[in-house]
């Protein structure tokens, strides 16, 4: 069942997004050359602190860190660890869920360390202009996989793949709520998009 938010859910949730974008920002310098994976995470757990918002990862059973940290090959769901130490030439995909006043946000973005392969930066550019379109296509009459459709198309013009086994989601009083959103399929199908649905568009690609 998908959830509808009310306006004081948006407004909590807009503003835990605003805060989580800000932690980004404030990591940004130290994603760099001999920081470890562990030690980054440890640092992203204490900004999301000084902005009040929950690692809502640490609350998943059986996992102990604040982020995912996904490096070069790994796609999602890269486990923090002080044996993996960046390096120059590495693209590290950083992913957090914050959570604040009862709510959950979602937020990934992708890092280069020193200089990166050409192969590496046009892979993100892709990635990146498939979230702009599927985001394009989230507004009210539309359907679920208007935005699944977009993405696929905009992924396999750029010459690249979507991931099948992974999906983005609806989010709001849990990290993941329905409707499960894929990254491929046809346009027209699925449930409508109505105000108060929160999508979380999750573009994986190879």
């Amino acid at each position: 069942m998908i959830s509808i938010k009310n306006d004081r859910a948006l407004a909590i949730m807009a503003e835990a997004g605003q805060r989580l974008a800000k932690v980004f920002v404030e990591i940004a310098p130290y994603v760099s050359t001999g920081i470890s994976t562990l030690e980054l995470d440890a640092l992203v757990e204490q900004k999301m602190q000084a902005e009040k918002l929950l690692p809502v990862c640490k609350g998943v059973p059986g996992y102990r860190h604040a982020t995912c940290i996904s490096v070069n090959s790994g796609v999602v769901h890269g486990v923090p660890s002080e044996k993996v130490v960046l390096k120059n030439g590495d693209l590290v995909k950083l992913d957090v869920v914050g959570g604040f006043q009862g709510y959950c946000v979602d937020m990934a973005r992708s890092f280069f360390i020193g200089e990166p392969s050409a192969a590496a930066q046009n892979l993100v550019a892709i990635a990146q202009k498939a979230l702009d379109r599927g985001i394009e296509l989230a507004y009210p009459g539309k359907h679920l996989s208007d935005i699944s459709a977009r993405i696929q198309e905009e992924v396999e013009k750029g010459g690249y793949g979507v991931v099948r086994c992974f999906a983005g989601h609806g989010i709001g009083k849990k990290l993941h709520e329905d409707p499960e959103i894929p990254n491929y399929g046809k346009p027209g199908k699925g449930p409508i998009l109505k105000v108060g649905m929160v999508l979380a568009i999750e573009p994986m690609i190879t």
